[in-house]
């Protein structure tokens, strides 16, 4: 049965991603603490997990044994990071896709660490040498990149520094089985990950069949992308007028405003959990049959 655990959890950043790693922890009992320089951001996102949570436990679907309302009150917001980090026994980063603003935000949280800490980045393609190199507590430094929503989809890249301990792996693995993901073990960095290399071989065929449209996409990754597949053979620039093209045509069918793409997530989000429910149900059947 699920009960509280000792040791509270830190998420710097409380966007999609940091909300929905919020719910995760919480549902395995841990005190979560939710950073971010603004306060009303955070209430709004702090609102935004109350209702989920509401709307999962309605359906039967809220992860762990606790009920939203013991969940929601292991979860609280934060602006101070000193604050936040203070005692905590990991932290998972998910601010932008940045580099540099990822660097700012493990700069501050290496000068606020104790030793026994781990400092995790949720960053989809930066690597750790790029995001950890310098820093005092590399040896607790460690990408674990999930895919997104993690509250949903549980598959979780863990991605080393070279100067990472061994131990630091092994605990957050061991962290991220407890709380009901499925981590995967990289020995050492590659561009892209695993994750996103098979993803941007995919992505890259299909722009050149001109098939599916990605204009937000591009704009925040199409950096990285280009960097990974430079191995894969001649790379789009996912950019132009192909890119137009395929972005007015998605539009037609989702405008790209914040009503139509709240709703798409929700849609998105809601065929997720019946997936989940139906991967549930399928266990439960088998395991009743042996």
């Amino acid at each position: 049965m699920t009960s509280k655990q000792e040791g509270r959890v830190v998420i710097v950043g409380s966007g999609l991603i940091g909300c929905s790693w919020a719910m995760v922890f919480a549902s395995a009992g841990f005190q979560v603490k939710l950073y971010d320089v603004v306060q009303e951001q955070i209430t709004r996102a702090l609102e935004k997990i109350r209702v989920q949570m509401k709307e999962l436990e309605e359906i039967g679907m809220l992860k762990g044994t606790l009920n939203t309302e013991q969940q929601l009150s292991l979860i609280s917001g934060c602006t101070d990071l000193k604050e936040a980090v203070e005692g905590s026994v990991y932290v998972q980063e998910c601010t932008p896709e940045n580099l540099e603003l990822k660097k700012k935000i493990f700069g501050q949280l290496d000068l606020l660490a104790d030793n026994n800490v781990i400092l995790s980045s949720s960053t989809s393609c930066l690597l750790p040498t790029k995001l950890f190199t310098g820093l005092k507590h590399v040896k607790q430094c460690i990408v674990a990149h999930p895919v997104n929503p993690p509250y949903y989809v549980p598959l979780v890249e863990l991605v080393p520094h070279p100067e990472t301990d061994p131990c630091t792996l092994e605990k957050t693995y061991a962290l991220m089985k407890k709380i009901g993901q499925s981590p995967v073990r990289l020995t050492k960095e590659i561009d892209g990950f695993v994750l996103n290399r098979l993803q941007y071989a995919i992505i890259s065929e299909a722009w050149r069949l001109a098939s599916v449209r990605m204009l937000n996409y591009c704009e925040r990754y199409r950096e990285g992308m280009i960097r990974v597949l430079k191995s894969f053979g001649p790379i789009p620039d996912f950019a132009g007028a192909a890119e137009e093209k395929i972005n007015t045509a998605m539009c037609e069918e989702t405008p790209p405003d914040s009503e139509h793409l709240n709703a798409r997530r929700r849609w998105r989000d809601n065929c997720l959990v019946r997936l989940a429910k139906l991967k549930k149900e399928i266990k439960h059947n088998d395991s009743h049959k042996h």
